[in-house]
């Protein structure tokens, strides 16, 4: 039984290499976008690629070594990747993956829910299907 009026939960089955649970799919998303920092840098790259420098300036308060953790785990969960742009100077951008990009329904919905139901919700940043 669930906690949800009482019902009876389905048997959602696998899809190959899926979750079992849906509960268990949703913690690994709010485990890896609620980190600290991930969710703003995911946002501020949905305005298209940027630069490390760049990106520091988007997201007030992180550190240098804080943004390259962050860069390289979410470019570890395949949601952004790294190129590398000759120099001088050598320059290294930051842009979503075709996954990362698929979160952007996700997070406008999410957004929106914000804007509805938290307080000060109409403060947070605007993200566009």
């Amino acid at each position: 039984m669930s906690a949800i009026r009482g019902e009876r939960r389905a048997d959602v089955g696998t899809a190959e290499g899926g979750c079992r649970e849906p509960a268990h799919a949703v913690n690994e998303v709010f485990g890896l976008l609620g980190k600290r920092w991930n969710g703003l840098l995911i946002a501020a790259l949905m305005a298209g690629p940027g630069h490390f420098a760049e990106l520091r300036r988007s997201v007030p308060g992180i550190s240098e070594r804080m943004l390259s953790d962050r860069l390289s785990e979410l470019a570890e969960a395949g949601l952004v990747t790294r190129e590398v742009h000759n120099g001088p100077p050598l320059r290294v951008s930051y842009r979503l993956t075709e996954a990362g990009e698929g979160l952007r329904p996700a997070l406008a919905e999410l957004t929106r829910w914000a804007e509805a139901h938290l307080v000060g919700g109409d403060r947070c940043p605007r993200i566009d299907t």
